[in-house]
């Protein structure tokens, strides 16, 4: 004899009890994403129309004049190019050297436990520790890249001093520190292709180049979009290397607009104007983040 239904739609009070056990799971993620996401984001956007200062004067509506100010600022756009650079200059070795190693270490070289820790393991490092590292590394009378390029025959550079060479030290820097990330992405999309495929073209005379241009690149075509998506916007945050390996030095060259953010803030006081440059670079973000997702819409239209 059935004494009861097992379809909520049949016990209401059974579906009602099923509903509140779920939005009690869910409860906590929701109070911490209002509180730790939207609400910052509404705050910030309330702030970037006030005058406010972090003393805690101010706080009046002003409109649009942060805005304004912000977008005829030479310093924001100046950084907003450094910005700009340095996600140029990082990505593209950021993405080649991960598919470089990641091809490495598949194709089954000794030790592969030991490349995969050396590679992974800078990542797991937290940014003082790098900046530290490659501070000494670029120190110019006894650090080591000067002793390379000694090696060499070549000149010491000033790596950090000079505004020609701070940019390029910093990208290397988190080229090294980085990379491993990108590798594993690769290393596991490189796993998931089927051998079959590398033993058909074995037989029909393929060697293992035509292998890699014919099969594992275009296979790798997804992995590479999501890798440059996420290297894209994690350049885009530019700040904590820079400013550490700089000692907090302003430069025209490496300043990033997160930097500038910052010293809007919490240097200049002025919390309503670093919130309107904030939502300026949020602006351009989603520019590039649209930008990004119609070429790949279109990449795959093509298909």
């Amino acid at each position: 004899m059935v004494t009861g239904s097992s379809d909520p739609a049949r016990n209401p009070a059974r579906g009602r009890r099923e509903q509140l056990v779920s939005w009690a799971f869910l409860a906590p993620f929701m109070i911490a994403f209002v509180l730790f996401l939207v609400w910052p984001i509404i705050h910030g956007i309330y702030l970037s129309f006030t005058d406010q200062s972090l003393t805690g004067t101010g706080g009046a509506f002003v409109g649009f004049a942060n805005y304004a100010e912000a977008l005829s600022d030479p310093t924001m756009w100046r950084s907003m190019g450094n910005t700009l650079w340095f996600t140029v200059l990082s990505t593209v070795p950021l993405v080649l050297i991960a598919l470089i190693m990641a091809v490495l270490v598949d194709r089954g070289i000794p030790g592969q436990w030991l490349w995969r820790l050396s590679f992974f393991m800078p990542f797991l490092l937290a940014s003082t520790v790098i900046s530290q590292i490659w501070v000494w590394i670029f120190n110019p009378q006894i650090g080591a890249a000067n002793n390379i390029l000694e090696a060499f025959g070549l000149e010491p550079i000033a790596w950090l001093q000079n505004a020609e060479t701070n940019m390029y030290a910093i990208v290397i820097a988190t080229v090294w520190w980085t990379v491993g990330f990108n590798f594993l992405l690769y290393l596991a999309a490189l796993q998931n292709i089927p051998a079959q495929q590398y033993e058909a073209a074995s037989l029909d005379g393929a060697g293992p180049w035509r292998q890699l241009w014919s099969i594992t690149i275009p296979q790798l075509g997804p992995a590479t979009v999501l890798i440059v998506m996420l290297q894209v916007l994690a350049s885009l945050k530019l700040f904590d290397q820079a400013y550490q390996m700089l000692g907090g030095v302003s430069s025209d060259t490496t300043r990033s607009i997160v930097q500038y953010m910052y010293e809007a803030g919490f240097v200049g006081y002025r919390f309503g104007f670093s919130a309107a440059i904030s939502y300026v670079f949020f602006a351009l973000i989603v520019v590039i983040g649209v930008a990004q997702a119609v070429v790949v819409s279109r990449r795959r239209n093509l298909r």
